[in-house]
């Protein structure tokens, strides 16, 4: 796992000229990584070892798992509320009784979503390096190195130095272009929440307050909102011809070690989400402050 995690590090090397700022770097660096990485440890889980595992009578254990793996499992949502091992097998899993069922049908394409969503953190990234052209770069000139005599380093100075006083408030658009890079990472969050929250038919958007509500509650009338939308344990039904034709149905109980990860990895992101989605309002709001302070008549010269 940590040889499948190490090539990442190529993602949070340091920049030799910092071009962007804090917000927009943890945005771009940290989140993309971290995406890749539960990305990264979803594929491990789920296709090395077993992801699910059906116990049914009769019938041999590997089709059934494959068939309950590439359709889907279900849970009846009354039974999370009944007693378990009294109403119902485990949360969740108990008898049908008219209610519909709960289907899942997410767990294949999670280590995809993680992947797309971490793509998704880095290219504002892309679009503000194709866009900045090394210009700071060009104009640190490897001042940031600390190499040379002394004598061209001053005169290295002084070329910066008078490049900016002939040419300030000359980089308008440069610094627009960079703003709107911020922006599309405030509106890459949203999308992804709201993306998030029809992945999970709904579940998501309340997932970590749910989780914390969770602690306050009496420990026979909570539900655990973990549980409820990524089960341990699911139902599945196969179908099959008897000897005389008759189409039999086995009802199958699988366990799904795979949500263990699946519910730890997103319960992360949810609040990283929630806290960057917090930064990033505060940081386009402070852009906004400067943009009106530099449009004020008399201000910004």
């Amino acid at each position: 796992m940590l040889k499948l995690l190490g090539g990442l590090k190529e993602f949070v090397r340091r920049q030799p000229v910092t071009i962007d700022g804090t917000v927009f770097r943890v945005h771009v660096t940290f989140t993309t990584v971290a995406l890749l990485a539960c990305s990264i440890m979803v594929t491990a889980t789920q296709y090395v070892g077993n992801p699910i595992q059906c116990i049914v009578d009769g019938l041999p254990t590997r089709p059934v798992n494959t068939y309950c793996w590439i359709t889907s499992t279900f849970t009846m949502p009354d039974a999370f509320l009944r007693e378990q091992g009294v109403g119902a097998a485990h949360p969740g899993v108990g008898p049908e009784n008219g209610e519909p069922p709960k289907y899942y049908t997410y767990y294949q394409w999670v280590c995809f979503a993680l992947f797309f969503q971490g793509m998704m953190c880095y290219f504002p990234k892309w679009i503000w390096d194709m866009q900045e052209g090394a210009l700071m770069s060009t104009l640190v000139m490897g001042l940031q190195f600390g190499l040379g005599n002394e004598k061209e380093r001053e005169k290295q100075k002084k070329i910066l130095v008078h490049y900016m006083l002939t040419h300030i408030r000359k980089h308008t658009w440069y610094a627009a272009k960079y703003w709107m890079c911020e922006f599309m990472c405030l509106a890459n969050i949203v999308l992804q929440i709201y993306w998030m929250n029809k992945f999970f038919a709904g579940e998501f958007i309340t997932y970590g307050l749910r989780v914390i509500g969770m602690s306050t509650e009496h420990q026979d009338n909570r539900v655990d909102p973990m549980v409820f939308i990524f089960p341990r344990v699911t139902k599945c039904t196969f179908h099959k011809f008897g000897p005389s034709g008759t189409v039999q149905k086995h009802d199958s109980l699988c366990v799904l070690p795979l949500n263990i990860v699946n519910e730890k990895t997103y319960i992360f992101i949810w609040f990283w989400y929630l806290l960057l989605l917090l930064a990033l309002v505060l940081m386009i709001c402070h852009r906004y402050i400067l943009f009106s302070w530099y449009r004020e008549p008399g201000r910004g010269r």
